[in-house]
């Protein structure tokens, strides 16, 4: 479904009750608006002022919870203003005043890390227009604004993903920022939360259409390495922006851009040569993919203890390269994989259902687009009306979310709809054991914005590894505590025609919220799991849980010290044995869409007293064993020997 600018011209004009005709594509306002407004504020689409909806999808979904069979009586609470954060999301106007179809919509990142040592992990929200921000944990859910000091605001630049990982195995996260046309920048910390640009010299200075950035260490030479994802041309050389500057994107592009060879940028794979350089070994590994990416993973597929990788395409098949032991990467996508998500976003690794073996989930925001639906068919993969020269023959493509239930051996079945993980306008999926109950759940950051209907965000709970259940307005994620609207743009007396009558009044454009990307943790150290979203074009939710007042619960957080592996440790399998259970994570430290965070792995353990042992297996290939018995609601380091 495309909307460009006469379309949204007409819909604007229509609200307003004027007339006029529509000015020339690429005149850098919303032409057509002529006359006084009829009101000061409007709303696109005007179906927004209708909440009527909201109770009784509420209430439907109340009436489901006879069938769950795990705890979901606890509730999250937006406490952004208790937080002290103040940071407020800005879009380009390509996906506002000036809005076209083209990849701008995607939004930002955001990521958390102990920045300073401190022992509290602090955030790190990226936006498209001014600076990105870093607010320290003060503890207790409160933070402050330490931009300036940190150094990381990047205000010049049009932003995107954001990436802490150990770079240079100190002990501490250093920092990469994805940017449009602008650079890439990358920021090493002294150990006090005071970062330096290293981009220059460090060979990560890519300048392109730039978006997910992933490290993980390839070869295990114990440095971490990092795959860069490239989008794709979307943009033209025209310059746009009011005081700012950004690349405006091409008409009506979002789903077409791919069919351009001549918009082709390839995804990178750069690796860490020490010394905080990094050198582009692409061709040299095998590793060259063209496709329209946002994002990607690691994970071990084929269990050879070499980490592989798999790459999303927002529009077309995935790719699946398998790792020959640090040397080259083949791709072999179709023959794993023989069908994959059209118009794939965001992706988490997880085990579903507790057998030890990563699963892979995989949102589908693009298939979404071909229709726009009611909420009675959000749960259905969509039905595709656009043209096969566009999608292809659908051979390969799945039209929705894809969740592959690995099966060991290196087989995976795709279960999305079985176990009822699919939802509509989804971009970005953060796994966590948000109840403690040792099976990991979902956020699915899920919504379109201007101009389009409100979109719910979606929380996936884990009904002990046989389904997943909408909780979202169970668990008091939706609706928004902030209402489900927020202003978009305001049209002034510049925006219209010279022929204008009578007195020329503002109107503030209304339109509806929506969450990009998300970030799950323990923001303020309770012991259960808290939500940080960024949201598009406004003030990101921090959604404070309140699991731990309402019962005991018990758990686990592991952080890991590589030694012969990259101190992060990125890359580890580890199993905690608890309660005669085993749970299973992969420590790949993608937190989000767009972004990649380091946080110790937290681990929900049921009922069980205590931890019999936390086995490790490195990303060296050492194996590793911590005997217990171990204090459960705490943290343990584990350092690599």
């Amino acid at each position: 479904m495309k909307l460009g600018r006469c379309s949204l011209v007409a819909g604007l004009a229509g609200v307003l009750g004027m007339t006029g005709g529509a000015a020339p594509a690429g005149s850098g306002r919303v032409p057509g608006l002529q006359g006084q407004p009829a009101q000061d504020t409007v709303h696109i689409p005007p179906s927004l002022v209708d909440e009527s909806w909201v109770e009784p999808r509420r209430n439907a979904q109340l009436r489901t919870t006879g069938d769950f069979d795990v705890f979901h009586e606890f509730q999250f609470t937006d406490r952004v203003a208790e937080s002290g954060i103040t940071f407020a999301h800005r879009i380009v106007s390509d996906a506002g005043r000036d809005y076209k179809a083209v990849h701008y919509d995607h939004g930002n990142g955001v990521a958390a890390a102990d920045v300073d040592g401190d022992g509290l992990d602090d955030l790190y929200l990226v936006t498209q227009v001014g600076a990105n921000e870093l607010w320290r944990n003060l503890g207790g859910g409160r933070f402050e604004n330490v931009t300036g000091a940190a150094g990381v605001g990047v205000a010049d630049r049009i932003g995107v993903a954001a990436s802490f990982a150990d770079i240079d195995n100190d002990g501490d996260p250093d920092l990469y920022v994805t940017t449009v046309r602008g650079g890439n920048v990358l920021f090493e910390n002294d150990g006090g939360g005071t970062f330096r640009d290293i981009s220059a010299a460090s060979g990560l200075g890519h300048v392109g259409h730039s978006s997910g950035a992933v490290f993980f260490d390839y070869d295990r030479d114990g440095r971490l390495d990092l795959f860069l994802t490239n989008v794709g041309r979307y943009t033209t050389d025209e310059i746009g922006g009011d005081g700012y500057r950004y690349y405006v994107g091409y008409e009506e592009d979002a789903f077409s851009g791919h069919l351009f060879p001549e918009r082709t940028e390839q995804s990178l794979l750069f690796r860490n040569e020490g010394g905080n350089r990094f050198v582009d070994v692409s061709e040299a590994t095998g590793l060259e993919d063209g496709r329209w990416s946002g994002d990607a993973s690691p994970l071990d597929v084929n269990d050879d203890g070499w980490t592989d990788l798999y790459v999303l395409n927002m529009q077309g098949d995935d790719e699946y390269y398998e790792n020959v032991e640090g040397i080259r990467f083949v791709a072999r996508g179709r023959e794993v994989f023989p069908r994959t998500s059209w118009g794939a976003m965001g992706i988490a690794v997880l085990d579903f259902n507790n057998d030890g073996r990563q699963d892979i989930y995989i949102t589908d925001m693009h298939s979404d687009m071909s229709q726009e639906v009611g909420p009675a068919d959000e749960k259905r993969k969509a039905d595709m009306i656009w043209d096969p020269s566009i999608v292809g023959d659908g051979t390969t493509s799945i039209w929705g979310n894809a969740f592959f239930l690995n099966l060991g051996s290196g087989q995976f079945r795709e279960v999305s709809d079985e176990i009822g993980a699919e939802n509509y306008w989804p971009w970005g999926p953060s796994a966590g054991d948000l109840n403690a109950d040792g099976y990991e759940d979902l956020f699915v950051a899920s919504s379109m914005n201007f101009p389009f209907r409100y979109g719910v965000n979606s929380v996936l709970l884990n009904n002990g590894g046989t389904r997943f259940l909408d909780v979202e307005f169970i668990l008091g994620v939706e609706p928004r505590a902030g209402g489900l609207t927020t202003p978009w743009f305001v049209l002034g007396a510049a925006d219209r025609l010279p022929t204008f009558t009578g007195t020329p009044r503002d109107v503030t454009v209304r339109a509806a919220r929506g969450s990009r990307s998300a970030v799950i943790f323990d923001l303020d150290d309770d012991g259960d799991l808290d939500i940080v979203t960024s949201e598009f074009n406004a003030a990101p939710m921090v959604l404070v849980s309140d699991l731990a007042e309402r019962r005991g619960i018990r758990y686990l957080k592991v952080r890991l010290a590589g030694a012969a592996s990259n101190r992060d440790g990125l890359g580890a399998l580890v199993r905690v044995t608890a309660g005669g259970r085993v749970y299973t994570q992969l420590h790949d430290g993608k937190s989000g869409y767009l972004s990649q965070s380091s946080l110790p792995l937290y681990f929900g353990l049921g009922a069980a007293d205590s931890v019999e042992r936390i086995d490790v297996r490195w990303p060296s290939g050492t194996e590793q064993t911590v005997p217990g018995p171990l204090d459960v609601n705490t943290l343990i380091v584990v350092a690599e020997e």
